[in-house]
């Protein structure tokens, strides 16, 4: 087995609670309000904003022998630069204050997401931000385009409020086959086993954001 599929099949159960969640479940099948949507626009947009500083700052710290990986992540850089700002104009099509996201804070659990992120990259291992890469590509995936096209249609809104969604769910499959054959160049047991733990995490930290947003907005 290639350690990608090793990875995929260590972080199964993981996975499986996340995409468990109500928040994910329901947005998937379009059943969640306005307020539910901007609500984890917003918090997207907390992380998201997030993702090149992160990047760059992993790509500076490895070790000479990921210099294939510090080049690959020129090019993550390249397809994520502005992202968050997608975010922020598909929250002005709904309808809501983009300045108002812009300067405001994430709930707790968007805050200790990126917490760990950085302090993964900048004091354990900064190959272990690529298990948030996992993370957030593959989820994206699985519920993005399906998730934008139903919620289109229950809350009447147009393409301008899905820019965020759509384009992830398209743009992450051909990221996630790049991601794989990444991984698969990782061969030392001890960065596996980093990267298998890191993911671990992040699916429980990401699914918070969700837990979060639910208990807010959807009881």
């Amino acid at each position: 087995m290639n350690f990608y599929d090793e990875l995929l099949k260590a972080t199964e159960p993981e996975r499986n609670a996340l995409m468990q969640l109500p928040l994910i479940r329901q947005g998937g099948a379009g059943s969640i309000s306005l307020q539910t949507y901007v609500a984890f626009l917003t918090e997207a947009y907390h992380h998201v904003k997030h993702t090149i500083p992160l990047l760059m700052a992993c790509g500076g710290r490895l070790p000479e022998k990921y210099e294939w990986l510090r080049t690959a992540i020129g090019e993550y850089i390249e397809e994520e630069m502005g992202h968050q700002e997608w975010v922020l104009n598909d929250i002005a099509a709904c309808g809501f204050d983009k300045e108002a996201v812009r300067n405001g804070t994430p709930s707790t659990p968007t805050e200790l997401m990126v917490a760990y992120a950085y302090d993964m990259v900048n004091r354990v291992d900064p190959l272990g931000f690529f298990g948030m890469v996992l993370v957030l590509e593959g989820t994206s995936i699985a519920v993005a385009s399906e998730a934008a096209k139903k919620l289109s249609q229950s809350l009447n809104l147009g393409p301008d409020c899905f820019s965020y969604l759509t384009s992830h769910g398209a743009l992450d499959v051909g990221h996630t086959e790049f991601y794989a054959e990444l991984m698969n160049k990782v061969t030392d047991k001890k960065d596996q086993q980093l990267l298998i733990h890191t993911a671990k995490v992040f699916y429980k930290l990401y699914g918070d954001i969700f837990r979060e947003v639910e208990a807010r907005t959807m009881h």
